[in-house]
């Protein structure tokens, strides 16, 4: 259950190698998170990470997972609640892909939207009834400014991503009133090792951002976040903008 100061003494990060998902486990671990689980595909950089984790004081336990193989989902994540309660899930695993190449690379195009999309809506929907049956928790999504409207040099991340913002709402309008917390978080761009190499965007932000505004939101039962919050109103005068002039944007 979550401590006097509204941090989960639990948590699940699903891409338990994302810069956001472990800057956001630090943050919690410094509120009394004691126990973490890592779910990820069995790797170096996943070890590494559960033991940085570790050197902060948590439990840090790991569990193979991976986005793509949804008929694994729901063995491997059910093991993890059959260990105990989990107070809140960080769905955090993504791929950014690249638009020039998967334009003409179907099959590429395609691996970004199942990752991004059904990856997230089958793990999604295991770890909602998880949280359902033990009747408390919070269930994190991180979502995009990207998917509030599809840009020429990102539509087909940007595509994946409304999904999965939408999937989301429509998650927490399901879950309200049974204990569940659906929250998603829509961040800008993220200076991370994901967008190394790009042109940054006006209104950047940093893991560690982002992981500050999860806490927050957590504490004020927030159902949407956005980082940082300045976006929330350049996003809708963007998402309002007649098509023509839209496209004249050099974004």
């Amino acid at each position: 259950m979550k401590d006097a100061f509204g941090a989960p003494q639990s948590l699940l990060v699903l891409g338990g190698t994302s810069e956001i998902g472990l800057a956001t486990a630090r943050r919690l671990i410094a509120r009394r998170t004691r126990v973490v689980w890592l779910a990820g595909r069995p790797s170096p950089a996943l070890t590494a990470a559960a033991d940085s984790l570790r050197a902060l004081g948590a439990d840090v336990r790991t569990v193979p997972f991976d986005a793509l193989d949804t008929e694994s989902h729901e063995e491997r994540l059910g093991k993890v609640f059959a260990e105990g309660d989990v107070d809140m899930v960080l769905l955090a695993f993504g791929v950014l892909g690249d638009q020039a190449r998967d334009e003409s690379d179907p099959v590429a195009a395609v691996r970004v939207a199942q990752t991004n999309y059904t990856g997230a809506v089958s793990a999604g929907l295991v770890c909602a009834g998880a949280l359902q049956a033990q009747g408390h928790g919070s269930l994190v999504v991180l979502s995009s400014v990207a998917g509030e409207r599809a840009r020429r040099t990102n539509f087909i991340y940007g595509s994946s991503k409304a999904g999965l913002d939408a999937f989301a709402q429509g998650l927490g309008d399901a879950l309200h009133g049974t204990g569940v917390h659906v929250m998603v978080v829509r961040p800008g761009f993220v200076r991370s090792k994901m967008t190394a190499g790009l042109a940054q965007a006006p209104l950047a932000t940093t893991p560690e951002a982002v992981a500050a505004a999860i806490e927050l939101g957590l504490r004020r039962r927030s159902e949407t976040v956005w980082v940082p919050g300045a976006l929330r109103m350049v996003m809708t005068a963007v998402r309002h903008m007649p098509r023509p002039l839209f496209r004249r944007l050099p974004v």
